[in-house]
């Protein structure tokens, strides 16, 4: 009899705990999740499968279905019908009569040669007669012999053939063997027909073509062959079954618990559905074959567990005990005592270790979060997500939080930047100013919830959230939002659209486009506008987007007569009478002006190319205010109407480079030197250029960086003082360009070259 130690025992069952906890709930979960995947696979799989081979035969069914609506619309749209209907009730022996019934004929006859349409005939309700491809005869007669069937089937078919029809389909009947034909020629068939009517808008039709359908044909393309399907069927709304391929009990007790129904509309009759019942069993098989052997290796990792375990402890005790007794003595450099030997500490190390590294990870993501919740509210708002289900997964993967019924308004804020602010702005220091706007708009709201997002480079969506203890309606909080854009008004023009208020967060969509649609309305005036309701439904007077003939006519008079200063002050006019305008409709009227005048100065001077004339509407249509427009057609005048330019040109750009030295810290408008010399601002640009040698913007940084790099070497001012002395509205637009022409930030430079 073998005889134990207690410590013995104790360490055979750590043994076994730890492998059970390492290596057995592994192979027990990886047991388990190769069982339910393989049964999922199995299932996604023959359901796949199944939906394949459901949705090629819907396809094709579908597509027969509509081939057949297409040849039936065309036998019924056929001139010789229309001419056959006032002649229906004329004298059987009349040849027109008779030529047109037997080319009826002949069209049903080509109908019926369709891949699973076994019969078509033609029932007139109005008269007594009936046309299909063989014969013609009285009601009576054909469906007594030529089309037998019972009087069930009659009072089930007879009622459809009323009022208008379209690719009506009735139940499944039974047409009866021709009586006056012997019993072996023909045996009885089980047909659905459907019916259409003519003339297809009339309520009291005159003609029905009814078509029927062979059911044993349609139930061989919904058949399928794999052994794990049982039966396939057609079902129409009422549950009701159309065509039936195998067996199929759906509903039944035994039905639910060992098949699995599939079901896929049709795309031609919106009441039909093909449906497929799947057997469990016999496609589960290979699933139960894996859990058998399952456990029969789990059984065997048991045993061998408890082997291993049973011989290390057996083989360990000795050497376990020295090392506890050894170390039961030891001592640490701080003087606590070590009372167990085990790789505890190394593996609390490393543990710390990771625990390091995944703060930092954590750190990261946590810095990416609004960046990626910032995302998911722009798609949002595009209407990217079609339902809730996928906004929900996505939110809930990032961690963005929401009430799917709270009350939100979405204020869309569109940025203009004026022409002299782009070209001396970087898109790293529009990024500074939009960052610095957002969190401007933000600290504006305490307790309120506030949704940011970019849609559009030049749109800013601003979602607010109606708490329902606060009193902010939509109109106050774009009044918020315009306080917060005031002290940017000298970068770009603001509008803000106010969309309407929604209550569920699946109609936020709406609220966007809503008040993308109010932008329309924004004026001319440089200040920051609203555009909301009230806006759009304000009572103007009516303004005349497009030029009169009278001032067309007066237009091409002045340019005749180059009365040009009268032709720049009339535009002027014009801009006077609409500055409570639409912009947009300025910006009609202004486009129909410029196309006038180049088609007058086209008159006296052919020189100019479609690249030239499509160049003066780009001028026009970057214009933010009406200021800018007066000076773009400032612009285009001195373009078009130009004298010959001053021949001391060389003079004129020395006073010019003069004067940028000595008013460096100003604004250096291009388009006030522009004007100075009577050019356009591209024109002047390029002269700049070819006189300088460099470009505009580029000399004035230049002598920017050059005054810049003297005040931080010799001075102890600070950045923010430096760039308003050197031209700069702040450190926001003064860094990104120092660090362009000179590599370093300008606290860098200071740091390295002053001493």
């Amino acid at each position: 009899m073998i005889r134990l130690h207690k410590p013995r025992i104790a360490l055979f069952w750590q043994f076994f705990a730890k492998y059970f906890v390492l290596f057995l709930i592994p192979v027990i979960v990886a047991m388990t999740f190769t069982y339910f995947f393989v049964v999922r696979l199995i299932e996604n799989d023959a359901k796949q499968r199944n939906d394949m081979m459901m949705s090629n035969n819907a396809e094709h069914t579908d597509a027969a279905f509509t081939a057949l609506q297409t040849s039936m619309i065309h036998l019924l749209s056929d001139s010789n019908l229309k001419s056959f209907l006032p002649v229906v009730e004329g004298s059987p022996d009349s040849h027109q009569r008779n030529e047109w019934i037997h080319s009826l004929m002949d069209q049903l006859n080509k109908l019926e040669n369709g891949d699973f349409i076994s019969n078509a005939y033609l029932y007139f309700t109005k008269q007594d007669l009936v046309i299909d491809s063989e014969t013609h005869n009285d009601k009576a007669y054909y469906f007594k012999y030529n089309y037998p069937i019972g009087e069930a089937e009659k009072a089930a078919l007879f009622p459809h053939l009323t009022g208008k029809k379209t690719m009506f389909f009735t139940r499944p009947y039974t047409i009866g063997p021709n009586p006056l034909l012997p019993a072996t020629a023909e045996t009885a068939q089980t047909v659905l027909s459907t019916i259409m009517s003519y003339p297809f808008n009339s309520s009291d039709p005159e003609v029905y073509l009814v078509v029927d359908v062979s059911r044993d044909i349609m139930r061989d393309r919904i058949s399928k062959k794999e052994d794990w399907v049982t039966g396939t069927a057609i079902m129409d709304s009422e549950a009701g079954v159309v065509v039936q391929s195998g067996a199929m009990e759906i509903g039944s007790a035994k039905a639910e618990k060992e098949k699995a129904v599939s079901s896929i509309p049709s795309r031609f009759n919106e009441s039909w559905r093909y449906v497929s019942l799947v057997d469990l069993q016999t496609l589960l098989m290979p699933a139960r074959m894996i859990r058998m052997l399952s456990l029969v290796f789990l059984g065997f990792f048991l045993v061998l567990g408890s082997a291993v375990s049973y011989y290390l402890s057996r083989k360990l005790y000795a050497p376990i005990l020295e090392i506890k007794t050894g170390l039961a003595t030891y001592r640490e450099p701080d003087g606590t005592a070590r009372r167990e030997g085990n790789d505890f500490d190394v593996i609390k190390r490393f543990s710390k270790l990771i625990m390091s590294e995944n703060d930092q990870l954590s750190r990261l993501v946590s810095g990416m979060v609004p960046m990626v919740q910032e995302h998911v509210i722009t798609k949002l708002l595009l209407g990217e997500y079609r339902d809730a289900a996928a906004l929900d997964a996505c939110a809930r993967e990032v961690d963005f939080v929401y009430d799917p019924t709270a009350v939100r308004t979405v204020l869309c804020i569109e940025f203009q930047y004026y022409s002299r602010v782009t070209e001396g702005q970087t898109e790293t220091s529009k990024s500074f100013l939009l960052a610095e706007l957002k969190e401007s708009i933000l600290k504006s709201f305490p307790g309120t919830t506030l949704w940011l997002c970019h849609t559009k480079p030049d749109i800013l969506a601003c979602v607010v959230h109606h708490e329902p203890a606060s009193s902010l309606d939509p109109k106050a909080a774009a009044e918020t939002v315009k306080l917060q854009l005031q002290p940017f008004a000298s970068y770009y023009k603001a509008t803000i659209g106010i969309g309407s208020t929604v209550r569920t967060i699946e109609q936020l969509p709406h609220s966007y486009e809503h008040a993308i649609a109010m932008l329309r309305y924004k004026g001319l005036h440089p200040e920051a506008e609203l555009c909301g309701e009230e806006r759009a439904k304000e009572n103007r007077a009516p303004w005349d987007s497009f030029l009169s003939v009278q001032e067309v006519n007066r237009i091409f008079n002045l340019c005749k007569s180059r009365d040009h200063d009268t032709l720049l002050q009339s535009v002027f006019d014009l801009l006077d009478a609409g500055k409570d305008a639409r912009a947009y409709e300025v910006k009609y009227l202004c486009s129909d002006v410029l196309n006038t005048w180049i088609r007058a100065a086209e008159d006296d001077r052919n020189d100019f190319s479609i690249a030239f004339y499509s160049r003066l509407f780009d001028m026009l249509n970057r214009c933010v205010t009406g200021d800018e427009i007066r000076q773009c057609f400032r612009d285009i005048h001195a373009l078009m109407f130009r004298t010959t330019e001053p021949y001391d040109r060389g003079r004129q750009f020395a006073e010019i480079l003069q004067y940028i030295h000595d008013h460096y810290a100003e604004e250096l408008s291009i388009e006030r030197f522009a004007q100075q010399m009577n050019m356009s601002v591209g024109h002047f640009s390029r002269t700049f250029k070819e006189e300088v040698g460099e470009k505009y913007v580029e000399y004035i940084a230049k002598v920017r960086m050059g005054k810049a790099k003297q005040y931080l070497l010799e001075t102890d001012l600070k950045i923010d003082e430096i760039a308003e002395k050197v031209g700069y509205w702040g450190r926001n637009s003064f860094i990104p360009i120092f660090r362009k022409y000179e590599g370093i930030t300008p606290a860098k430079y200071r740091t390295i070259y002053q001493r």
